[in-house]
């Protein structure tokens, strides 16, 4: 398989994760005899700082020629006098408002190797495994009008039926394929916009008989994440709600750094990134994690290029590593290495992996 890949390495500990991802994705590429091309571009704040906008057309354009987008992160305290319309960050909602990308996939899983690092017990991290599936273009981060004056400040929180639709309909799919449980978020006990997203998840659970729907209130399901984070398989929910819920997910697994995620739209073509933030203090010291990039990387190869086995090949030998002891500074315990060192430590295991493949193969030939 021939495939491009835009690789948008950012600001803070960005350029360093997302290398690593590149890194395993040629690892990954060589053992299974693929050939990906990588192209290069800025965005965030490192993108202002040489042209004065944070999403560059010239960035935009090596997107659109590209078959999906490996992005590290955008951001950091240096930018905070910007103008708010130039800010770094305002690049994702660009991306995401450019190529459509309206559904967000946050997978949350605990590694039994990392279990001691969460700071819930053990016991109630065991087991932990579903996805949250957050629209992402709509609602209140993108509905107008938007005001602010001295005394007051207005935000307005719109979804279209379309919109809920389309993102239901990804996670009906994915529950479908999963462990067929669907639990639909929101705050239909307050919320106009939630009351709708209620009935039209009601109207669209007749089409999905195989997959069992439970609503939860947003309060309630911050509570359960805490108290039983493995009762979930599927979350979906609105912007606002999977935005805060992913990020307190997150801990679940005791590392921002462990978790990927992909913004995906109707066809193949998707962003992938790390949930984590660009992390300017150790920005260059070699203690970035970069285990939700390289994982981002396995998305974007079994999301978008339908590539299973490379996807899970990633995903294996990241846990072996894991499993093996070797950490990196922001997980407690174990060996703790560089972000270069954990990273030849995963490809080590892929290209071991391609040996006991191949010996595998010969006896079963002979």
């Amino acid at each position: 398989m021939k495939k491009r890949i835009a690789v948008l390495p950012g600001d803070g500990i960005g350029p360093e994760v997302t290398q690593a991802a590149v890194d395993v994705v040629k690892a990954t590429a060589k053992r299974f005899h693929h050939e990906f091309e990588f192209h290069y571009a800025a965005i965030g704040g490192a993108a202002y700082d040489a042209v004065g906008e944070p999403l560059p057309d010239q960035t935009i354009e090596v997107c659109a020629a590209s078959d999906a987008v490996l992005l590290g992160s955008v951001g950091g305290p240096k930018w905070d006098q910007v103008a708010p319309e130039v800010r770094p960050e305002k690049s994702l909602l660009a991306l995401r408002k450019q190529f459509n990308l309206y559904a967000n996939l946050r997978p949350v899983k605990a590694h039994e190797a990392l279990q001691e690092a969460s700071p819930l017990k053990p016991e109630i991290v065991e087991g932990t495994d579903f996805v949250i599936v957050r629209e992402l273009t709509g609602g209140l981060y993108f509905s107008e009008p938007r005001k602010k004056t001295e005394d007051s400040a207005v935000d307005t929180l719109v979804y279209t039926r379309k919109e809920i639709e389309r993102i239901v309909e990804t996670a009906f799919q994915l529950a479908r394929s999963r462990n067929g449980k669907l639990t639909s978020v929101d705050k239909a006990n307050v919320l106009a916009s939630s009351k709708l997203w209620r009935e039209i998840v009601e109207e669209m659970r007749t089409g999905y008989p195989d997959v069992t729907v439970e609503h939860m209130l947003v309060d309630a399901a911050a509570m359960q994440l805490i108290k039983e984070p493995s009762s979930f398989d599927v979350i979906v929910t609105e912007n606002l709600f999977g935005d805060i819920l992913s990020d307190e997910a997150s801990m679940i697994t005791g590392s921002l750094g462990m978790l990927p995620s992909a913004s995906v739209r109707d066809d193949s073509f998707g962003v992938y990134e790390p949930i984590h933030g660009s992390a300017p203090d150790i920005a260059g010291q070699g203690k970035a994690n970069p285990a939700g990039a390289i994982l981002s990387a396995a998305m974007l190869l079994k999301q978008s290029f339908g590539l299973t086995a490379e996807a899970q090949a990633i995903e294996d030998a990241v846990e072996r590593v894991l499993k093996d002891g070797y950490t990196t500074a922001d997980l407690k315990g174990g060996r703790v290495l560089s972000t270069e060192q954990w990273t030849a430590k995963v490809i080590e295991e892929l290209d071991s992996e391609s040996v006991s493949d191949s010996i595998c193969f010969s006896y079963i030939s002979g």
